[in-house]
């Protein structure tokens, strides 16, 4: 069980200022996450595999497609500094 000092240590680890109630309010938090995971512990896991995901995971992305690039006039159309058919920019390496 989380005790008030604990949080009130963890808050000056990680430079928070908490009011008294925040203080008690991330006491009472802490200590359901901790029961929480109490219960997890608690779950026969015998001869379950490891997993990264709780659920199978399939390639979300769709197949690459040509298709026709934009042209060459509208993507350089908003250039702040264009020098022909080029963008220019801001040198950033030193000499």
């Amino acid at each position: 069980m989380i005790e008030r000092k604990d949080v009130e240590h963890v808050a000056r680890l990680t430079r928070l200022a908490l009011t008294e109630a925040e203080l008690e309010r991330m006491r009472e938090q802490l200590n359901s996450i901790l029961a929480h995971l109490d219960t997890l512990r608690a779950v026969d896991t015998e001869g379950v595999e490891p997993t990264s995901h709780a659920v199978d995971v399939v390639n979300v992305m769709r197949e690459d497609e040509v298709e026709p690039c934009f042209p060459q006039d509208e993507m350089l159309a908003n250039a702040p500094d264009r020098s022909g058919e080029l963008f220019r920019v801001p040198r950033i390496i030193e000499e």
